[in-house]
């Protein structure tokens, strides 16, 4: 059994940096992917970083591409998403999650790498969420 347990959520004003981290209890297997989410009420989970523990290959939503890095420990254990230059927009609950790749095919290395999915519905286990709140 795999639990998840963020931390490193708070308050910053717009352009500050945190760095949420992921505790992983349990075995995420080599072929699983890690995913960071955000919720806003009344909204869907949107995916905001993924990684593939494979080849460590990674992933980002638009809106964060070049703000945020999702990173994890060659163990599994911890995940880690570094957010910089925060916006009023960021401000959400943050999930992290982990589950299976798909696709599971060799890159150009010869190294077996894996798409990790865009939804929530594909992910197995989920940790309880931390608050970001960001200030204008």
């Amino acid at each position: 059994q795999v639990q998840l347990v963020e931390s490193g959520g708070g308050s910053v004003e717009t352009g500050g940096s945190l760095m949420l981290s992921c505790a992983v209890t349990g075995y995420i297997g080599i072929n699983d992917c890690v995913a960071w989410f955000r919720q806003t009420p009344g909204t869907e989970r949107e995916v905001v970083a993924k990684i593939y523990r494979g080849d460590d290959s990674s992933d980002y939503a638009d809106s964060v591409k070049g703000r945020f890095t999702v990173s994890i420990d060659n163990t599994g254990d911890p995940v880690y998403l570094q957010m910089t230059t925060l916006q009023p927009e960021d401000t959400a609950t943050y999930y992290c999650a982990a589950g299976p790749g798909r696709n599971l095919r060799k890159n150009l290395s010869g190294r077996m790498t894996a798409t990790c999915p865009e939804s929530h519905y594909y992910y197995n286990y989920w940790g309880q969420g931390t608050q970001v709140t960001v200030s204008s």
